[in-house]
């Protein structure tokens, strides 16, 4: 099946490059090209393309503004385009916050030294999130609202107090989503780490889930997510401003503690050991992610033994599944995200179809089931 793009950049050079390139590709036909939002809003009406690439600044209106309309209108995956900066990377969470669903590091200097690479790389995108979930309207992002309600955090008497509110609001669907069955409630244990493994669609997946638990939330978290470099650092910002929990991005020899998530550094790997320290390693050019889930998880397997909770989360691929495997051998538990909140089902049903899931979980279910687990 044909895959139709629209293509969106005020540039008349990268609009061509990219027509050129996804042109070449005999399953995708570039149906259409915009100039600015208002234009790409108006071509995604008429022509219904399966996927868009969009550039976030633009003339008349930006892309960010552009995909909020295109999801109400018209639900359509979206691939932003995105610089290697920290300003780059706070507007391509901005995008991927309005409903984009991945997306790419916009380098000139690469498509013209690495042609081949960049080909390989944008058709695989588009092929990709042409079959996720976007388009059938099952995935939302978050809508800010007037006040978070958070989990009940228990006192040391055991009783139980309101969580603290920390700066901003936490996140709510703008509409549900489909009711899929789901797992029994889990069993509360007393766990030494919560690891959680995503790709993409997982900066909006964590929000949701992480916003759901208490200033006071007795486990340690790690999260590796595949995001570049660049990226990772105003990632973690962002989610310790959203969170009532502490999130920062990892750094070699921090300590793991309840209530602190460490976000696994883009392009390094990120392990822990059974002392409660995290060693960050220079991404190793043998493995396809860095960071990568499985990396993590197998130290996790090795440190803690059968005091993990391991959650999968949206994303494309299998990272995490052998992870997963050392994991369940020794006794941890593995959780995935169901088929219906994923963006992409990929590295969840890479899980499930190795029979290792002792737990499947809607989305905005998993944050308080690990409550439930863990307090």
């Amino acid at each position: 099946m044909v895959v139709k793009v629209l293509v969106v950049d005020d540039s008349g050079f990268f609009r061509r490059r990219v027509s050129e390139i996804l042109s070449a590709d005999t399953s995708i036909q570039v149906v259409g090209t915009a100039t600015n939002g208002k234009e790409a809003i108006d071509q995604a009406l008429a022509l219904k393309p399966d996927v868009i690439t969009m550039d976030y600044e633009m003339p008349m209106m930006d892309g960010i503004t552009a995909v909020r309309h295109i999801m109400q209108r018209c639900p359509t995956p979206v691939l932003m385009f995105s610089s290697l900066t920290h300003e780059g990377a706070r507007v391509t969470l901005d995008a991927l916050d309005a409903g984009a669903v991945d997306f790419l590091p916009k380098n000139f200097e690469d498509i013209s030294r690495n042609p081949d690479k960049v080909r390989q790389l944008l058709c695989e995108k588009v092929h990709s999130i042409s079959r996720s979930n976007r388009r059938l309207g099952a995935y939302s992002a978050p809508a800010p609202v007037v006040a978070p309600s958070p989990a009940p955090a228990p006192t040391s008497a055991g009783s139980f107090n309101p969580a603290p509110v920390r700066s901003a609001p936490a996140p709510t669907p703008a509409r549900p989503a489909p009711v899929s069955a789901s797992s029994p409630a889990p069993k509360r244990k007393a766990y030494k780490l919560v690891a959680i493994g995503t790709s993409t669609g997982g900066p909006v997946a964590l929000q949701r889930v992480l916003t759901q638990l208490p200033a006071n939330f007795p486990a340690p978290i790690v999260l590796i997510q595949h995001m570049p470099a660049a990226f990772t650092k105003a990632f973690a910002e962002r989610l310790d401003k959203l969170c009532n929990i502490s999130v920062k991005e990892a750094e070699d020899g921090d300590i793991l503690r309840p209530g602190l998530a460490l976000l696994a550094p883009g392009g390094k790997q990120m392990m822990v050991d059974g002392r409660g320290a995290v060693k960050i390693l220079p991404g190793d050019e043998r493995l396809n992610y860095k960071p990568c889930v499985d990396i993590t998880f197998g130290s996790a397997a090795k440190s803690y033994g059968d005091k993990v909770l391991a959650v999968v989360l949206t994303g494309m691929g299998a990272d995490g599944r052998e992870g997963a495997r050392l994991l369940k051998q020794g006794g941890s538990a593995i959780w995935a995200q169901d088929e219906a909140s994923c963006v992409i089902y990929g590295m969840p049903m890479a899980i499930v179809k190795a029979d290792l899931a002792d737990a499947v979980y809607g989305l905005d279910d998993i944050g308080r089931h690990l409550v439930e687990a863990c307090l």
